[in-house]
């Protein structure tokens, strides 16, 4: 998987609104209520996660949930994390 270009980059984090670039990586802060509920919403986000064989580093903090993504094996950020960013912010 090749990474994406700085304008790539750009050109679609508009699309994931939830979402920010940190230097390699992007990431999204989720507050959930409760620790049952982020737990929850953790869980679904596995299920995503493992679907599309590509795995984000998650910090659970009492009811706010964490998610940072980048492909570690390609050095960057690529369209892997992209499409996975866009079906976890379609949970809401």
């Amino acid at each position: 998987m090749s990474l994406l270009s700085a304008e790539e980059i750009a050109g679609r984090l508009p699309s994931l609104p939830d979402w920010t670039q940190d230097g390699d990586s992007i990431r999204c802060v989720r507050k959930r209520g409760s620790f049952a509920a982020a737990m929850l919403y953790v869980g679904a986000v596995a299920y995503l996660a493992e679907a599309a064989d590509h795995h984000p580093d998650i910090l659970v903090q009492w009811d706010t949930v964490t998610l940072t993504l980048s492909t570690h094996s390609a050095g960057g950020l690529t369209g892997k994390d992209m499409d996975l960013a866009g079906q976890i912010s379609a949970l809401g």
